[in-house]
């Protein structure tokens, strides 16, 4: 592995984009959990994030199927981890903006495990 960046090319995190049934209804709760707004937005696909920073992309899937977890018969893809100051005051809020509280906790007075509405689970932590 090479070292020397003469002929580097400039490579930046942009984005994670979650596949989802409904671009729209994932935007507004990702938006609403984090307070960012919408920077593009297609029939198809919506970007949020802020100028110069990383953001959340939503793409539609038509054959979109939910994650299963903690279920492996359709396995989760990815998870985004949140960091929060307290866990039940930032699960309850979670809860009212549209999260499901699944079944399986692995360790809730370490993190909270939960799913977005198209099923993705994503933590909260205060260890984040």
């Amino acid at each position: 592995m090479s070292t020397g960046n003469a002929s580097m090319p400039a490579i930046r995190y942009a984005a994670v984009t979650f596949d989802c049934p409904d671009p729209a209804e994932l935007a507004r709760f990702y938006g609403d959990v984090l307070g960012l707004p919408v920077v593009y937005s297609s029939d198809d696909f919506i970007l949020l994030g802020q100028e110069g920073s990383a953001g959340l992309g939503f793409n539609r899937l038509t054959d979109y199927r939910r994650p299963t977890w903690p279920d492996p018969s359709q396995e989760k893809q990815a998870h985004i981890d949140l960091g929060v100051d307290d866990l039940d005051s930032a699960q309850a809020h979670l809860l009212a903006l549209g999260a499901v509280e699944p079944p399986t906790q692995p360790q809730p007075d370490r993190w909270r495990v939960l799913l977005d509405p198209a099923g993705h689970p994503f933590c909260i932590s205060t260890l984040v």
